[in-house]
């Protein structure tokens, strides 16, 4: 896999509809992820990454988290044994901004083999 240009990029406050992505934007930037999807409501992209046991996906979930607290830009979580969702949306721009889509493809690097 080679590193997405979004994985290099850093949040930035975004507040206000005008932040919110527009349809050809958000396909434009989930080229670049793959197997993340648009939410049923349009407001958020999401992903289930798999791993082999719970140990591993704790240790993704800790990696996230450190990621997201450094970009100030949180996903939902929710986990299971060997698998963990995650998902991106923008509260204050009611919908997907490219923090958004910076913060997925660096969840994507934590995981580029």
């Amino acid at each position: 896999m080679t590193l997405s240009p979004l994985a290099t990029q850093h949040c930035q406050p975004r507040k206000g509809s005008d932040h919110a992505l527009d349809r050809a934007a958000i396909d434009g930037h989930l080229a670049h992820l793959p197997g993340w999807t648009v939410s049923a409501d349009g407001k958020a992209i999401v992903k289930d990454f798999r791993f082999p046991d719970f140990h591993h996906t704790l240790g993704f979930i800790n990696a996230v988290g450190f990621m997201a607290n450094q970009e100030d830009h949180h996903p939902d979580l929710e986990a299971g044994y060997g698998h963990c969702q995650v998902l991106w949306s923008t509260h204050d721009v009611g919908g997907l901004s490219l923090n958004d889509f910076i913060c997925a493809a660096r969840v994507e690097a934590l995981l580029d083999r």
